[in-house]
């Protein structure tokens, strides 16, 4: 099974980045890239993807606001969403917290903290720091 994944950050170099870094993979398909939480709005519509990858601050509409905003449809099981900020505020972590479709994380972690999110061969939990 693939896992489908839209990466939405306000910077190019970041969305471009992950994109490479997930494209790398063999289960993983990177199927979109947006730019803030009102292109991936769009963007999720369109393609349709597994699992958005989110930014929490951006211009237009922030990560949580777009988040919400995704798993409000009553019935419609839209895609999961995994946010990420590199600030170190508890404000944005806890307002992500009662978004159903969200989880978050604060960037940069080692690869074998994030590789239990997605399927993978060689992921398991114990690779996870504690």
């Amino acid at each position: 099974m693939t896992v489908r994944v839209l990466v939405v950050d306000d910077q190019a170099l970041v969305r471009r980045g992950f994109g490479m870094i997930l494209g790398s993979e063999p289960d993983i398909e990177v199927v979109g890239e947006a730019s803030d939480g009102r292109a991936a709005l769009d963007a999720a519509a369109a393609l349709a993807p597994d699992v958005v990858l989110m930014d929490v601050r951006m211009p237009e509409m922030d990560g949580i606001e777009a988040t919400a905003r995704l798993s409000a449809t009553p019935g419609v099981d839209g895609p999961k969403v995994l946010i990420l900020t590199t600030f170190d505020l508890d404000d944005y972590v806890y307002a992500a917290l009662p978004v159903p479709a969200a989880s978050s994380s604060r960037t940069p972690r080692p690869r074998s903290w994030c590789t239990p999110c997605a399927p993978s061969p060689t992921a398991t939990r114990s690779s996870r720091p504690r």
